[in-house]
């Protein structure tokens, strides 16, 4: 009897020891997972847009890329998309491009919130969530900026104003 107690209470603690060091090696390689920075390339990537429409990264080289990760259900999502609309108007014909990846939802939701916003250009979805793990993208909304040589000029996380969508464009204008 004790010795079978014992085996138990070696198996556990083992089966705990091995939790343990499962969790801090996880934490230890999460920790260490860097962003995209400033100055890297810029991952390529290939998404369709909602109109069937294949868009790969590197066939913007020489222009700007305004490129930013959201959601349907996101309060700031909402609040910045007719901002970057109403820019990316004002700069398509000055070299300066919109890609816009919403994260894994569906075409219905996607395509309601494009009518809804009345949305012009190109919206893809990241059904497998490959080109948010590619940026490490971990909060939305989420924004990079990539200049006309495809590297990223700036990241930035959270709501963004009519200014500063401005002051962005302006920024990766080739």
């Amino acid at each position: 009897m004790k010795k079978r107690r014992l085996v138990i209470r070696t198996v556990i603690l083992i089966i705990l020891a091995a939790a343990v060091v499962y969790s801090l090696y996880s934490n230890f390689a999460l920790d260490n997972k860097q962003k995209v920075a400033v100055n890297d390339p810029a991952p390529d990537f290939v998404l369709t847009d909602m109109q069937g429409n294949k868009h790969r990264l590197s066939d913007y080289r020489g222009q700007g890329v305004f490129l930013n990760f959201w959601g349907t259900w996101c309060p700031p999502c909402k609040k910045e998309m007719p901002y970057i609309n109403n820019q990316y108007q004002q700069f398509k014909d000055e070299g300066v491009q919109v890609l816009s990846v919403d994260i894994q939802e569906s075409e219905l939701a996607v395509n309601k919130f494009i009518d809804r916003y009345q949305l012009d250009f190109p919206i893809m979805i990241d059904a497998e969530k490959e080109v948010m793990t590619a940026y490490d993208v971990d909060q939305l909304p989420a924004t990079f900026l990539i200049d006309k040589n495809g590297k990223v000029v700036k990241y930035y996380t959270g709501e963004l104003t009519e200014n500063m969508v401005r002051d962005f464009m302006e920024k990766i204008k080739p």
